[in-house]
């Protein structure tokens, strides 16, 4: 469920994006619609955090710290960093864009102590 305020963020282009206002570090985008449909295709948490992600000596993939593939109470999430905004706020604006023009769920990560996402 998106919360109800939103503000809205100017693209870089004129372009206007409306953003859930969480005030998290931590957002949580559900490949589930507001509908209820499942997102497809399905690894499309793979491919937008391989965007950030990078090789490391070993030749594995390293996701980054700020976007991360994730399972939430079963479903394949999207977990974005706050912290992406200030770094890298192309990335931020296209991931959030992403997931509003296909309707999914956007939490915020309210899990504290043992139980709270690491990033």
């Amino acid at each position: 469920m998106i919360p109800s305020k939103v503000f809205v963020q100017t693209l870089y282009k004129g372009a206007t994006l409306a953003i859930p206002e969480i005030n998290q570090d931590v957002l949580i985008i559900q490949g589930i619609s507001e509908n209820g449909d499942v997102l497809r295709p399905s690894d499309w948490v793979e491919r937008i955090s391989s965007i950030l992600a990078n090789f490391d000596n070993d030749h594995r993939l390293k996701y980054s710290r700020s976007v991360q593939p994730c399972i939430v109470d079963g479903e394949k999430c999207l977990v974005v960093a706050r912290g992406l905004e200030e770094s890298n706020p192309d990335a931020y604006q296209f991931i959030l864009q992403f997931a509003l023009s296909n309707s999914l769920r956007i939490f915020a990560d309210r899990r504290k102590g043992k139980r709270a996402l690491k990033l």
